[in-house]
């Protein structure tokens, strides 16, 4: 089997899924607002998500979700009450000024993990790593190739998140977003409460 056209398949199609605009998108382009260092570990915490995601695919996510549908309904109906709560909280706080980055120290710890929690918790990860790629990766693939792809999986996040993180915290482009902030956080905070209620109604 040529497993080098299977890690350059799953390259195209992974970074045509992190480019897709979605929570994850909302989420570290709002942490780069506050300063460059919570955008990168968004960035970060929502590689590792990717890593988490595509390590349980290959262990065998489709199968556990053939057989055990109430997992993906759990994992659904906690991911839409997680991105309801930050869309209402991100509403909420819109118009509250950008803390002081000195003291910003909400530390890399918090936004990392935030990131990490809006990706786990996305509808399209369980969607794609659970139907897509867990489709691509050979059934009997040899452990060199699993290591492979949760390297490309993180690698791939981070590169493409880390570069929205550190477009959005281009002075220039950072100034227009602490000057729109509470439209855009109210913008976002109503793109996740809405995806969050579909996840509700559709599940």
């Amino acid at each position: 089997m040529d497993y080098i056209s299977t890690l350059l398949t799953l390259a195209g199609v992974l970074l045509l899924s992190v480019a897709s605009p979605g929570p994850n998108f909302v989420i570290v382009t709002s942490s780069a607002a506050v300063s460059r260092r919570a955008g990168m570990a968004t960035g970060i915490g929502l590689a590792a998500a990717s890593g988490t995601w595509a390590l349980i695919a290959i262990t065998g996510l489709r199968l556990v979700f053939s057989h055990t549908t109430w997992i993906e309904a759990a994992l659904r109906f906690a991911g839409a009450v997680y991105l309801i709560w930050l869309g209402i909280k991100m509403i909420r706080t819109a118009r509250q000024p950008l803390p002081d980055q000195d003291r910003s120290t909400t530390s890399d710890w918090s936004a990392a993990k935030k990131g990490y929690l809006v990706s786990m918790t996305n509808p399209k990860s369980v969607a794609f790593y659970g139907s897509v790629f867990a489709l691509l990766v050979p059934a009997h693939a040899p452990t060199w190739l699993g290591v492979a792809v949760v390297g490309l999986a993180v690698g791939i996040s981070c590169g493409w998140y880390c570069a929205m993180a550190l477009l959005a915290s281009h002075p220039a482009i950072r100034l227009t977003l602490i000057r729109r902030k509470a439209v855009l956080d109210s913008t976002a905070g109503v793109v996740l409460v809405a995806l969050g209620s579909r996840m509700l109604v559709t599940r």
